[in-house]
């Protein structure tokens, strides 16, 4: 999980990865259309031509068992090669579209880096000694299933669980997340974006569209329309941001060593 991928939510977003339903946060809906559509004219390529483009493999070659120590907590090769593997797939598909080949000593290290982050995260969180209800927890999760379209929360740790994912994993990652929430809301305070940072960012975004032309200029929707999607994007730079300086400043106390 690189840094571009976000500290936010980090621990929900690989429980809903697992479902197939966590993109790139950052990217727009016209980002996203236009990713759609190289995939298709991809596909379209691939058929006439009878072949496909092969996806590279990623090199985990060399990686020590113990991949950093961050205080007195080792990060295991073990959780090092499922998050770099699940960030190495999204980088190569991107890559067979850009021709751009994937550095993967750089990912190796955004990667690392960024599990040291979380690490720091947790052990402060913890350190707060934040308490965390049944109730908190299972509202969280009802909340999650909502988002991902289910019916309830038990929809969603059944979808989980056929992905092996037990229930008892699943409430240890929440309790984390939320932990980290608190964490957050402490030392960030309200990360709320305002009606002049909305309407700036809609009118960039209009502007942005309107210059691609073709179809997506008679799509723009209005500020109303568009406002919950803005919101949630750029609460979501906020908080990655908040995250990340909130690292920054605990690695200036912490004992680090990264070995990748």
């Amino acid at each position: 999980m690189t840094l571009n991928k976000k500290l936010l939510s980090f621990m929900l977003a690989a429980l809903i990865a697992l479902l197939a339903a966590c993109g790139d946060d950052g990217a727009t809906a016209e980002d996203k259309n236009k990713e759609e559509k190289a995939k298709q004219e991809e596909a379209s390529g691939e058929k006439e031509s009878g072949e496909k483009a092969k996806m590279p493999e990623p090199d985990l070659e060399g990686v020590p068992e113990v991949v950093a120590k961050v205080n007195d907590e080792e990060i295991k090769k073990k959780e090092f090669t499922e998050t770099y593997k699940s960030q190495f797939q999204q980088m190569a598909m991107q890559s067979q579209m850009t021709g751009k080949k994937v550095d993967q000593d750089k990912l190796k290290k955004q990667v690392a880096e960024s599990l040291v982050g979380q690490t720091l995260l947790i052990q402060e969180a913890n350190n707060r000694d934040f308490t965390i209800s049944e109730e908190e927890k299972n509202k969280k999760l009802e909340e999650i299933a909502k988002q991902q379209k289910l019916e309830s929360k038990e929809k969603f740790l059944s979808k989980l669980e056929e992905q092996g994912m037990k229930e008892e994993e699943v409430m240890s990652q929440v309790e984390k997340q939320m932990k980290l929430e608190k964490l957050l809301a402490e030392e960030a305070g309200d990360l709320e974006p305002t009606e002049k940072e909305m309407k700036e960012a809609y009118e960039q975004m209009k502007k942005q569209q309107e210059k691609a032309g073709g179809e997506s200029k008679s799509k723009v929707p209005s500020y109303e329309e568009a406002k919950p999607m803005i919101k949630q994007q750029l609460s979501g730079q906020k908080e990655a941001q908040a995250y990340q300086k909130l690292v920054e400043d605990l690695k200036k106390d912490a004992d680090v060593k990264v070995n990748v």
